[in-house]
């Protein structure tokens, strides 16, 4: 039986399972006739994400992220997804939208063919993946719903083994404000810190004034020279480091491969991963992958390059951007599967619209609820 005869038969299973004649809506309750009669409508607007801190990386400094928030209806049943577009994507607002103004859900008239609509998002327009992956995982939501079921259940995972998420901190010139961020992280069992700006010794140094919680580091590719990568390797293995994200530009494949080698830490690929076709060749040059779903096109193809990846012996860390609770709620559904998680996404913004994803004592906790998990606020 193949994956979408399969998502068929267990739909059909927990509609019949409830009523002969219903199917169960987001809260479970019998709502309209099972056989479908509409078909699938797509809805998007902007939505700016305010930081709660400045975020400084090693190229660049942002106290704002734009997005887009989406809707998928079908039958009444609501699916929520979205776009969020830190600068690096090389997407906006304005292509965003552009992308979803000229996607043509509404020939479709069954949610569960999402190999097909997957495929027809490829022929919308190339790149893309925030677009790509705000219709993701709007439809993953709604096919959830439909279902009655949340996708951790429907992948067979296992919630009690979602790992603790790390807790994103970067270099703050204000001595008050870094402080205020040194105190966020009391909650937290590992904490990641941006560093490729010019102050990663001093950010380490005044962290572990207060605490000796497990760090992992993301250079964001700021460490051009492989030398000077190798060294804040073995510096970072002697104050409690557990792996390092992304230590050079992508450009310097080589050079990164040089570094991991050498180095007494596991090295992360991020910038230089995208989707599945990539998962291969990294392991030439990292110990392990950093799936997000902005990258990725969704949980579609997040999924299939973590079974790849696992396949490959190779670490799997599972990560966001600067989101709501939509999609880091959404990859939390993979959470399950993989070492290392970063779902912090929603916790660095001030205007979340949804409640989902909770972390407890440090620990990824999936919501029971079908879809993705979410409810609006």
């Amino acid at each position: 039986m193949n994956r979408r005869d399969f998502l068929r038969v267990a739909a059909f299973g927990a509609a019949m399972a409830a009523t002969p004649i219903s199917s169960i809506s987001a809260f479970g309750e019998p709502t309209k006739p099972l056989k479908p009669s509409g078909k699938l409508n797509l809805s998007f607007e902007p939505y700016e994400l305010k930081l709660r801190h400045a975020f400084n990386l090693a190229k660049n400094q942002r106290t704002t992220t734009p997005g887009v928030q989406v809707q998928i209806e079908y039958d009444g049943v609501v699916g929520y997804g979205e776009a969020s577009m830190p600068p690096y994507l090389g997407e906006s607002v304005d292509s965003v939208c552009k992308f979803l103004s000229q996607t043509d859900l509404a020939q479709f008239s069954d949610p569960f063919r999402i190999e097909d609509i997957h495929e027809y998002l490829e022929t919308v327009a190339p790149n893309n993946r925030a677009a790509k992956a705000s219709v993701d995982i709007a439809l993953h939501d709604l096919v959830g719903k439909i279902m009655g079921q949340p996708w951790y259940k429907i992948w067979g995972l296992n919630p009690a083994n979602t790992p603790n998420t790390s807790y994103t901190i970067s270099y703050q010139s204000d001595p008050a404000e870094m402080q205020h961020e040194v105190d966020e992280c009391k909650p937290f069992k590992i904490i990641k810190v941006k560093m490729g700006v010019g102050h990663d010794k001093e950010l380490v140094e005044i962290f572990r004034k207060h605490y000796d919680t497990p760090i992992c580091v993301d250079a964001n590719q700021g460490w051009s020279d492989k030398h000077h990568a190798l060294d804040m390797c073995k510096w970072l293995a002697d104050n409690g480091c557990v792996f390092v994200e992304q230590p050079m530009p992508k450009e310097q494949f080589e050079d990164i491969a040089w570094v991991r080698e050498r180095s007494p830490l596991p090295l992360i690929a991020d910038e230089s991963l995208q989707r599945l076709s990539d998962v291969r060749r990294m392991a030439d040059a990292f110990d392990g992958i950093n799936i997000k779903l902005m990258k990725s096109t969704g949980m579609h193809e997040a999924y299939q390059m973590a079974v790849l990846a696992r396949a490959m012996g190779m670490k799997v860390m599972l990560g966001c951007m600067t989101e709501t609770s939509c999609a880091v709620t959404a990859a939390a559904q993979l959470s399950p599967m993989v070492d290392w998680a970063d779902l912090d996404g929603n916790l660095l913004i001030a205007n979340d619209r949804f409640d989902g994803i909770k972390i407890i004592d440090g620990k990824v906790t999936i919501p029971d609820r079908p879809g993705i998990g979410v409810e609006l606020l």
